[in-house]
């Protein structure tokens, strides 16, 4: 096992070179697939190799199994690539018990991290993919648990944990956030794991602290954070601010503390894989880490946990991918909002598409194309009905208005269609593509010598599933 002593988290989204290190200046992909999902469970069932088997009672009965079927409902995507695995992670930001100093004013639940991983039927490869919680998405109806549903609305990703987790129950709050992201990606979740602040500060300190480069002074009373530039170790509350904090550190975005999170985390694995020879302090993390998790029966597990973790060992480090799914200021969109982020389309959905399909995804193309996002207020539609249902053209330019697209006018057409088109003038390819990959079914984008000038045609037809359109 190589050294892992010199690792340090720059708090820039960059790993300093230093003695003893791995001498790169970005995180491999092995090490990005380590933060939160792979690094939790990888390092538990390494670790219980290491101490033996005498712990494992004990262990096993600290993850705690929370049944989440009967919560999601039938409607829900269908399953393209039988054998792969979709695991749902969430960072669980509870204000009950220990964790209710970080804010008795915010709703009981938070999430402050949500990843799927995404390990495909081959096991040659897999991909992690980062949601920022500030995404601004589709909320389904969910049972609140406390015998009202929230109605269909649109906010931040992450409100889905709080939403469902307004009694307390994670159960609760994993199911609607397990909706959320089935609705708005079309992934079908198999699993799902949520780890909360104790158990993190709680692996954290059975390590002896982690050490973090932090380029500027960092001074958060959110966060409870003050920390001064320069290498220092952090644990406990400090290590738990310097994940959290966001406000005042580089731009102040969730993108960056992403970033920050998935080093912190990585640091945290390759600690942990360094420390297997002391039982002591070992114990000490596996106990915490254990204690951290709620997921679904089926994982609920030092057995079912190991076997994923053999699955994450054995994919060649080239192949480990982490992304973030593509998006840009929704101020971009609505000018009022400076506060969320929303998806760059049709990059989302490909990418969400390659994962249901259990295609491996090019990141280097993604991130090329990422950087130059096509915003939604940049794409003219006009929206034809060609259902002969009255007022359907209406209601399908209010859902497209909201997407932040613009509509420039609704008619008819002169004979009912069963099939929804979309067509477009030459020079309109990226516009349409990006209408088309926010409709349900798959529907081509195709130039039309006789198109309308200057705008992307949508003709609704009657397989066009409206409510569907995202």
């Amino acid at each position: 096992m190589r050294s892992t002593e010199g690792a340090r988290v720059s708090g820039s989204g960059k790993r300093r070179r230093t003695p003893g290190g791995a001498g790169k200046s970005r995180l491999t992909r092995r090490g990005r697939i380590l933060a939160w999902s792979a690094g939790v469970t990888t390092v538990v069932v390494l670790g219980i190799a290491g101490v033996g088997a005498w712990v494992y009672h004990d262990l096993n009965d600290n993850i705690t199994s929370a049944d989440v079927d009967d919560k999601i409902g039938g409607d829900r995507p269908e399953k393209l690539s039988p054998g792969s695995k979709n695991i749902l992670v969430v960072g669980s930001d509870s204000r009950e018990g220990a964790n209710a100093k970080y804010g008795k004013d915010l709703t009981t639940m938070q999430s402050d991290t949500l990843m799927v991983l995404h390990i495909p039927a081959n096991r040659e490869w897999a991909t992690v993919v980062s949601f920022p919680r500030d995404s601004w998405v589709e909320i389904p109806a969910c049972d609140k648990g406390d015998g009202s549903t929230s109605p269909v609305h649109h906010f931040k990703i992450n409100e889905a944990f709080a939403l469902g987790g307004t009694s307390g129950d994670v159960a609760g709050a994993a199911a609607c956030t397990i909706k959320t992201v089935e609705t708005n990606t079309g992934l079908r979740i198999d699993h799902f794991m949520s780890v909360d602040f104790q158990g993190f500060k709680g692996m954290v300190d059975a390590l002896g602290g982690i050490e973090v480069c932090p380029e500027e002074a960092i001074h958060s009373d959110k966060a409870k954070l003050d920390m001064e530039p320069g290498c220092q170790t952090v644990e406990g509350e400090k290590a738990l601010g310097y994940v959290r904090v966001r406000y005042g550190v580089g731009d102040g975005s969730d993108i960056g503390r992403i970033g920050r999170q998935q080093e912190f985390m990585n640091a945290l694995a390759e600690k942990a894989q360094s420390k297997l020879t002391s039982p002591n302090a070992l114990y000490g993390f596996l106990k915490s880490a254990t204690k951290s998790l709620t997921t679904d029966p089926d994982l609920a597990g030092i057995k079912p946990l190991y076997g994923l973790g053999t699955e994450l060992k054995g994919i060649p480090s080239d192949r480990l991918t982490f992304l973030t799914v593509p998006n840009y200021p929704r101020e971009a969109d609505v000018p009022s909002d400076t506060a969320n982020v929303v998806w760059q389309y049709p990059l989302a959905t490909e990418l969400f598409t390659d994962l249901a399909k259990d295609k491996e995804v090019d990141k280097d193309r993604l991130e090329a194309v990422a950087k130059e996002p096509l915003y939604a207020s940049s794409v003219s539609v006009q929206v034809l009905n060609g259902t002969g249902t009255s007022g359907l053209a209406a209601t399908v330019a209010e859902r497209l208005t909201g997407a932040g697209l613009r509509v420039t006018g609704t008619g008819n057409t002169p004979e009912a269609t069963g099939t929804t088109t979309v067509t477009y003038p030459a020079g309109l390819e990226r516009q349409a593509a990006a209408l088309a990959a926010r409709l349900p079914g798959g529907v081509p984008a195709t130039q039309a010598d006789d198109a309308a000038a200057g705008v992307v045609t949508l003709v609704v037809g009657k397989d066009l599933e409206v409510e569907d359109i995202h």
